[in-house]
């Protein structure tokens, strides 16, 4: 076993009656993508959506499009008991990119109770940047874990450190967030949503990212786990588990797993974002992690942003009844 987390007892998780996943920020952005009853694309614009100034065209307006970027963000909204309940997961890469989305899609966070965040990189913090230009996110709680902190940097054989940007807890804190950090489990929206908080790596495949470095103790040092790396968990009445993920660091089927061993549900109804199998350095891993979620039976598989094309294609043509292509202002009703 790579890691063992600490563990605690099994978490009575209370069922949802449904839940909805709203892709706000992604690599990835088609509107000619087909959806269906349980996926809701965006469209071109419609009556109503919002439009911008276009002199160049015959009527000078065009519809406000989505933009894609190398980042991540999802709205969480569940219904349980008939009441509908939301968390934001992640705020994407540029400093406007998950502000404009927003407005793209005609989604106000008003109602938003807190914000989670998947670990520390820049492409999951850095559109926090925009929400407090535009107001109405402060004081919100928001979750992480210690490590979200720390600095980090990739190093790439024959090729200079990348050090990557770092949130300012400081700054955080004076735009009004009400910081929470955790490594254990979490329960939100009254014991309806599962923070996982650190995970317990137990595959012989997933070994975390061998470049990538923190700033600890003055010094640079190996830092392959990414243990701030942490999952959303519900779980829809009758169906399963859904699991969020960012990156995915702590590797998609160790995620899996945990979340099973965490509330005792072994059905997988959905697991969605990124998963962290691009490049060459991941290629082993992607047959093997075919191979697990291949056992674990999904009923939708979308994987996003850091997934990478060849894993995507693979996971696609492994599960084809479960795969969706996923893109940026994708609903997905669970």
């Amino acid at each position: 076993m790579l890691y063992h987390a600490r563990m605690p007892d099994l978490i009575p998780l209370q069922p949802v009656d449904s839940i909805e996943i709203t892709i706000l920020v992604d690599n990835v952005c088609d509107l000619l993508l087909r959806g269906d009853e349980r996926v809701r694309r965006a469209t071109l614009g419609g009556d109503g959506a919002p439009r911008v100034e276009a002199p160049l065209m015959l009527d000078p307006h065009l519809p406000q499009m989505l933009i894609a970027e190398h980042g991540f963000s999802a709205l969480v909204t569940a219904t349980i008991a008939g009441r509908t309940r939301r968390v934001m997961f992640d705020a994407g890469l540029s400093v406007g990119g998950l502000a404009h989305n927003l407005r793209a899609l005609q989604i106000s966070l008003a109602d938003v109770e807190a914000i989670v965040m998947s670990h520390g990189h820049f492409d999951h913090v850095g559109g926090l940047n925009g929400l407090i230009r535009e107001g109405g996110v402060s004081r919100l709680p928001m979750l992480l874990h210690p490590d979200f902190w720390l600095r980090r940097r990739v190093t790439i054989p024959n090729a200079e450190p990348f050090e990557i940007p770092t949130a300012s807890r400081s700054a955080i804190e004076g735009a009004g967030f009400e910081v929470i950090e955790g490594g254990q489990p979490s329960l939100l929206m009254d014991g309806a949503v599962l923070i996982t908080g650190e995970v317990d790596r137990t595959t012989e495949f997933e070994r975390g990212f061998p470049v990538h470095q923190a700033h600890r103790g003055g010094d640079w040092t190996a830092d392959p786990l990414i243990l701030d790396d942490q999952a959303l968990i519900a779980s829809v009445r009758g169906k399963g588990l859904v699991i969020l993920t960012g990156c995915g660091h702590a590797g998609v089927v160790n995620i899996v797993r945990h979340a099973q061993k965490l509330t005792g549900e072994s059905r997988l109804h959905a697991v969605i974002g990124g998963f962290h199998l691009n490049g060459p350095l991941f290629a082993p891993v992607v047959q093997p992690t075919i191979d697990a979620l291949s056992a674990l039976a999904p009923s939708m598989i979308v994987p996003g942003h850091c997934t990478g094309y060849e894993a995507t294609r693979a996971i696609s043509l492994a599960l084809p009844e479960a795969f969706v292509q996923n893109a940026v202002g994708t609903r997905f009703i669970l």
